[in-house]
């Protein structure tokens, strides 16, 4: 059973972390613009918090939540981007008190949410663990665009294995947004962590296998990097083509990167 306490801490630590970045930057820098087509960085941050502020309502009020997508229904394509451009205007100063307004609030409506209660979602409906869990994948992943805008190289932390284990739990999931049926058996993932250590996913058989460092596992996972922009390697032709789909975030498949783009 996963830990809720300490993938609260995680999250918390990886939103100071990103924090970090921008909290100094000025009102200029706050439109420098992303990897992402379209967003800057206060665009970026103001992703992050919508979506922890419409997490906290799936936490807290599951007919308020109902009724927000029932509103939303007719935008269901749009309504993530619109959210972020909107708050976005915020001034950057308003828009970090904002921002971490909502995660703090998170943070404790998923702290008091009953052992095996699910949470409803824009998808099926998840635990507190799974909430937090994606929660830290895409703070992670669009921190990962700041700090591209920014030329900033991260220091990857054991963090990353919530972000790998979500990659590989998503890999079917990936397959059916690009319209193919996905591999019935399971691959073998074996990545090294920031410390030295191996995490492992599948079968040790495993005839389809990834390898390779866990910060470029998470990067071409989240569409951060292009695979041929990382030492991640492959056996067989099923694992071969997972990385080139691959996405840990829901939606309809993203644009990701060109190869070179950051080689």
């Amino acid at each position: 059973m996963a830990d809720l306490a300490a993938l609260l801490d995680d999250f918390a630590a990886e939103c100071a972390d990103l924090e970090n970045l921008v909290a100094p930057l000025t009102p200029a820098q706050w439109k420098t613009p992303t990897p992402a087509p379209r967003w800057d960085i206060a665009t970026q941050i103001a992703h992050l918090t919508w979506t922890d502020e419409v997490s906290v309502i799936a936490a807290t009020d599951p007919d308020g939540f109902a009724a927000f997508l029932a509103e939303a229904a007719s935008r269901a394509f749009t309504l993530v981007d619109e959210g972020a451009e909107e708050i976005a205007l915020t001034p950057p100063a308003d828009l970090l008190v904002r921002w971490r307004a909502g995660r703090e609030q998170l943070i404790a409506a998923l702290a008091a949410v009953p052992a095996g209660a699910k949470l409803p979602w824009f998808g099926p409906p998840m635990s507190a663990a799974s909430m937090i869990s994606a929660r830290i994948m895409e703070t992670w992943a669009h921190g990962q665009d700041v700090a591209d805008a920014l030329g900033v190289t991260r220091v990857p932390t054991a963090r990353l294995r919530t972000v790998a284990h979500i990659s590989v739990r998503a890999r079917n999931y990936a397959y059916l947004v690009n319209g193919e049926s996905g591999p019935t058996e399971e691959f073998r993932v074996e990545i090294t962590a920031p410390d030295g250590t191996e995490w492992t996913w599948g079968p040790e058989d495993a005839p389809q296998r990834v390898t390779g460092p866990a910060i470029d596992f998470c990067l071409v996972a989240t569409q951060r990097r292009h695979r041929e922009d990382t030492a991640l390697r492959t056996e067989g032709p099923d694992a071969n083509r997972w990385l080139a789909i691959a996405q840990a975030f829901a939606g309809p498949p993203g644009q990701g990167r060109t190869a070179g783009q950051f080689a």
